[in-house]
């Protein structure tokens, strides 16, 4: 008898297979008299599995046609003879395995081991027999190249963590709401019990990525000494329709089963999303599914088989359905911000409590120069100051001359190499010609201790006892450790310092009373019970510094930096301009202390009137709103820039919004010189160039700071292009150059500008 070799090209098919099987297998008339049609087959298929009705019908059809043969010769290795049956099994399945490797297992398998059992079976028997054996032999073929599902964890793999709360930093604000909202009802369930009193039944946790949401999660677990079901949101999402659901039921009843325990969903939204904005049906169903098995935890709770407290995390909790953040679902809500100064020095304390640091480390220090850091940024910086310490030490071995003692690369190890020189260095490195170093060679590799052939012996303790994690090692390492505050997006600290910008003493005075000594000392404005400045508006000619003065500010508090233009947040959809302010303020909140700055402020709060349209209005409400600070305002700071403080709308001026109006207008002589000095720091300046002279020159009365910025280029300019065509080597400004350009440039501003910038700082 010919056979033919089963090949499944895809899972569709196997699928098809095993529906046609059980038909089969289901029909009370012996299937070798009465064998079902196609159209038995197809009407079959589609009444047990919905999802095949999203198939083509010509496709399945296809696939049942193609089939059929199949089942058919798998129904005449039956015979009425046990010789028969052994033989022809033994020539189908043999047929059906190509690989000769595989064939050779077969000996033993339940292929054979079911031909011997056939003898006493009824006929629906024996085809249920064959047909199992078949899907074990073949499933045993096909496994070897499908990818195996990962298997749930059974309810005994789910473990206390050893994590506590007193193992973290920064969370001492959370402490009291975590107590009494989780920790208490987890460990005294008996006292709510007698009063009859539902404790919460869910929390949610939202903030910025890597503030520590889910470690504090598996914290909350440890302090309340119950078992952690820990799960990521997208992971019970499926495809097939109806399955999203079923993963959503049986996590909440493996939670039921270990209860008393805590179920935490990470990235909560990505399943929770608002139901009148879902796309799919599918997408709404899970959230319907979700909200009854959360009201499904009081019953639970009630009827004494234990305490379940779900914890969802999310870094975007307005995105989330308004029926799961109601009472009775998640109770409470808990905002994690970035951290701030107190919050990340003990961040650091915490982190470094194993690591042996040199001498009195300074935490403020550290702290101050690290902000918009959250906790996962820290924890990253302290990995990255390690490797720098061990890379240090390693690069002092490889460079030890057993002729030449070098000195030390640090003063904190300044007995490491005496440690190694009373230990057995020969064993360290290595004394052919190949790994010598030379002696005049600054920069020692460090591949060599490492990957070199005879450096199998480890480090003695001597070797590393003056080995330290130092201040300078973290103060490298923030070059190497991006924070989470520039992957949002926007800067953290500028680069523009006060040397930066010449002259303005006057501005950078209330400037640095305005917002840098607010958030530098803060108790100082507390002892005489005033407040800082809610904003500070700089206006004048353009050109003057005023965005320069921004930067330079938030680089002397080292604060977050948010620049915002303001056209940027001006959109055509309606509501898409008051929500980018709302999330620029989120942000900024987020990533307290902040400065927003906005440049060209007048685009987007002229006045209120029947001219401008409703949109301009809604802008202008929606920042009067921010700048009040209803949603609570503290450690933001607003700096506004602008040319026209005649056009904004007069209740933005008002006090307790930007109430601190600095003019910044044009240079004086003097300051023009301080400008000057300042532009052209990295010009190579010939002998005869007189600044001083050259800042007094009438031509120059009406220049701006950026005037005079792009005098000192035109001039080197034209230096430049001199050299380029004498073929010299040397660069050098001269006088004559300077004078060149002040040809060829003018002034921003007119006399008639000026005297109306003037005339409006008298009447502001």
């Amino acid at each position: 008898m010919s056979t033919e070799k089963i090949v499944f090209k895809t899972d569709f098919e196997r699928k098809i297979f095993r529906h046609m099987n059980n038909l089969v297998l289901n029909s009370n008339d012996d299937p070798l008299l009465q064998f079902p049609s196609q159209t038995d087959f197809f009407d079959y298929i589609y009444e047990t599995d919905y999802s095949m009705r999203r198939q083509k019908r010509v496709y399945v059809e296809k696939t049942i046609q193609r089939l059929i043969p199949i089942i058919k010769k798998a129904l005449n290795l039956i015979a009425p003879t046990a010789e028969l049956e052994q033989q022809k099994i033994s020539q189908s399945f043999d047929s059906l395995i190509s690989n000769e490797n595989i064939k050779k297992s077969y000996s033993s398998s339940s292929i054979y081991q079911t031909a011997e059992k056939i003898k006493t079976m009824t006929k629906s028997e024996e085809l249920k027999a064959l047909n199992q054996s078949f899907d074990s032999e073949q499933n045993s073929i096909n496994d070897l190249s499908k990818k195996r599902k990962r298997t749930k964890p059974t309810e005994t793999e789910y473990s206390v963590p050893s994590i506590k709360l007193a193992d973290m930093g920064g969370v001492e604000t959370y402490i009291d709401d975590i107590t009494e909202l989780i920790v208490m009802p987890m460990r005294y369930p008996e006292v709510y019990s007698h009063l009859g009193v539902d404790p919460p039944r869910g929390v949610l946790l939202w903030g910025p990525p890597g503030c520590g949401k889910s470690m504090l999660a598996k914290a909350i677990a440890g302090e309340s000494n119950v078992p952690l079901v820990n799960i990521s949101a997208p992971e019970m999402v499926s495809g097939m329709s109806g399955e999203s659901e079923k993963k959503i039921r049986d996590l909440f009843i493996t939670a039921k089963k270990i209860a008393p325990c805590i179920l935490f969903i990470d990235e909560i939204d990505a399943i929770t999303q608002k139901r009148e904005n879902a796309s799919k049906d599918m997408e709404r169903r899970m959230v319907s599914q979700l909200l009854t098995c959360i009201d499904g935890l009081a019953d639970n709770a009630n009827s004494g088989a234990g305490h379940v407290v779900l914890v969802g995390a999310t870094n975007n909790p307005d995105t989330l359905d308004p029926a799961l953040r109601r009472a009775g679902r998640f109770d409470r809500e808990i905002s994690m911000s970035v951290p701030d100064l107190n919050a990340r020095i003990k961040i650091l304390q915490v982190m470094t409590k194993k690591m042996r640091l040199y001498g009195d480390f300074d935490f403020n220090f550290l702290a101050k120069i690290t902000p918009g850091y959250v906790g996962a940024d820290l924890a990253a910086l302290t990995t990255v100051a390690g490797m720098l310490a061990a890379k240090r030490v390693i690069g002092d071995i490889s460079s030890y001359d057993l002729n030449t003692q070098l000195q030390p690369t640090t003063v904190e190890n300044q007995n490491l190499l005496q440690n190694i020189n009373n230990s057995d260095i020969s064993s360290i490195v290595e004394d052919g010609d190949d790994k010598q170093m030379s002696t005049d060679n600054a920069q020692i590799s460090t591949v060599s201790p490492i990957t070199g052939a005879q450096n199998s012996t480890k480090f003695t303790p001597d070797m590393m006892a003056d080995l330290y994690v130092t201040q300078d090692d973290f103060i490298v390492g923030l070059k190497k450790v991006q924070p989470s505050a520039i992957r949002e997006g926007f800067a953290t600290v500028p680069d523009v310092t006060w040397e930066s910008i010449g002259a303005l003493h006057s501005v950078r005075y209330d400037l640095k009373m305005a917002v840098v000594e607010p958030i530098a000392n803060p108790e100082l404005f507390e002892k005489v019970g005033i407040s800082a400045p809610s904003g500070v508006l700089l206006w004048g000619p353009p050109g003057c510094g005023k965005t320069m003065l921004a930067k330079a500010v938030a680089n002397e508090c080292n604060t977050n930096f948010i620049s915002v233009k303001g056209p940027e947040l001006v959109n055509k959809y309606v509501g898409e301009s008051e929500r980018a302010l709302r999330q620029l303020f989120n942000r900024a909140r987020a990533s307290s202390p902040c400065i927003i700055f906005f440049d060209e402020f007048d685009a987007i709060v002229p006045k209120r009137s029947d001219s401008n349209s409703e949109a301009m209005a809604r802008i202008v409400n929606t920042l009067l709103a921010e700048l009040d600070g209803v949603d609570g305002r503290t450690g933001v700071y607003v700096i506004a820039a602008t040319n026209r403080p005649d056009i904004i709308d007069p209740a933005i001026l008002r006090p307790g919004r930007l109430d601190k109006l600095i003019f910044v207008g044009l240079p004086t002589p003097e300051e023009r010189y301080e400008i000057l000095k300042t532009a052209s720091r990295k010009t190579p300046l010939a002998s005869n160039v007189d600044l001083q002279a050259l800042s007094s020159f009438d031509k120059l009365s009406n220049f701006s700071g950026a005037d005079i910025a792009n005098l000192v280029r035109e001039a080197s300019v034209i230096a430049l292009s001199r050299s380029i065509n004498t073929k010299s080597d040397s660069v050098l400004v001269t006088e004559l150059d300077f004078i060149e350009a002040l040809k060829k440039i003018s002034c921003s501003i007119t006399d008639s500008d000026l005297k109306k910038y003037l005339e409006l700082a008298k009447s502001i």
